[in-house]
């Protein structure tokens, strides 16, 4: 026990009870289910993802691009 007396023993091993089962439950409820996930995800719509674009070219299509522009200028 704690050199302050049995009480004050208890309240730290509640409090430290606390610390470590809350993070665990409320991991456990709104974590697991998707439910629950889905309803904070629609309520919080802060988090805007941007639209999808086209992907970026290959290198051997970089390359081609340079070549036509390149040939371009000299035409030029």
């Amino acid at each position: 026990m704690s050199s302050t007396g049995p009480k004050k023993g208890l309240l730290e091993v509640f409090k430290f009870g606390c610390y470590v089962f809350f993070p665990i439950s409320m991991d456990g409820f709104f974590g697991n289910n998707p439910d629950n996930l889905e309803m904070i995800m629609h309520r919080k719509t802060y988090v805007v993802y941007p639209e999808e674009s086209e992907p970026f070219p290959f290198p051997e299509e970089i390359r081609e691009m340079i070549k036509k522009k390149r040939a371009i200028a000299a035409a030029a």
